[in-house]
């Protein structure tokens, strides 16, 4: 072929290229997005990842593009060093956007971070990713029977949102010993999570019943690399429960005056607290 024809054949491409509408990872549904990850996962499990978006091509986009056209899911996760969460679903830079607390609790921070992701990020989907061997399971799991040990002074007020799921695990299973109810209790840290985030977010309870975001749980298993998706139908469950609760959080958006505290409200408390000893001098 001749190099006139193939420049003419390049240059007719390019120009289709340029004139094609750009397909951002916003245009996709909460499914897809869901799918995309569950794919990742399955490639990242087998030993096939692709490692996506991780170029110098990709870091040229972040520098110069909002990260709402390309993120199409927000994730809470564990900060545990186990959990490489972009890794582990097989993303790249600009993909996801990631919440990452010990015990993958929501408290007030963690649930601005998530509006954030949801409402401003744009992401379809959300996530709540606990995993196996969660240590801040297993320390409120060891106090809750008995035998934790000393804790700095900041950890209680971060892991008091797991002490309602680790109860349930045990009223779940009376007999179980210690061991065998950390399992159970992980996987209703999760559903706490997804109580806590309906209950200090009138605005996330809004996307949701609207059809805008779709809210999942899942367990990764740090021995194996694999995900395993929690029943989506328990969301609607717990949400259905937050409606009929009275405090749950009533105001969407802020400067619109008081809501509703939902659960685990702790730092307006200490705020207070720390104006009370300030005036004591």
């Amino acid at each position: 072929m001749k190099k006139g024809v193939i420049k003419t054949l390049v240059g007719a491409c390019l120009l289709a290229l340029a004139a094609a509408p750009a397909v951002f990872a916003t245009d996709l549904t909460a499914d897809q997005a869901l799918a995309k990850l569950k794919e990742g996962n399955e490639r990242f499990v087998s030993g096939k990842s692709m490692h996506p978006h991780t170029d110098a091509a990709r870091l040229i986009q972040a520098g110069s593009e909002d990260q709402g056209k390309h993120a199409h899911a927000t994730i809470i996760a564990c900060s545990d060093s186990r959990v490489p969460v972009e890794r582990l679903f097989d993303e790249g830079i600009m993909d996801l956007f990631i919440v990452r607390v010990a015990g993958n609790v929501v408290d007030t921070d963690e649930a601005g971070s998530i509006e954030y992701g949801l409402a401003h990020v744009n992401t379809p989907l959300f996530v709540v990713l606990g995993h196996t061997q969660c240590g801040a399971v297993k320390a409120v799991t060891a106090d809750i029977k008995g035998h934790g040990h000393p804790l700095e002074a900041n950890i209680p007020l971060l892991v008091d949102n797991i002490a309602p799921a680790v109860k349930r695990a045990i009223e779940q299973n009376p007999k179980a010993e210690e061991k065998d109810i950390i399992p159970a209790a992980i996987t209703e840290n999760v559903w706490q999570s997804v109580n806590d985030l309906f209950m200090k977010s009138a605005k996330v309870r809004e996307m949701v019943k609207d059809g805008k975001v779709k809210v999942v749980g899942a367990i990764y298993d740090v021995g194996t690399g694999k995900v395993d998706w929690l029943p989506e139908e328990k969301v609607g469950t717990i949400l259905a429960e937050v409606e009929k609760n009275p405090k749950r959080q009533m105001q969407a958006m802020a400067g619109g005056g008081e809501g509703h505290e939902g659960h685990g409200d702790k730092k307006e408390e200490k705020k207070e607290e720390g104006k009370k000893e300030e005036g004591k001098h």
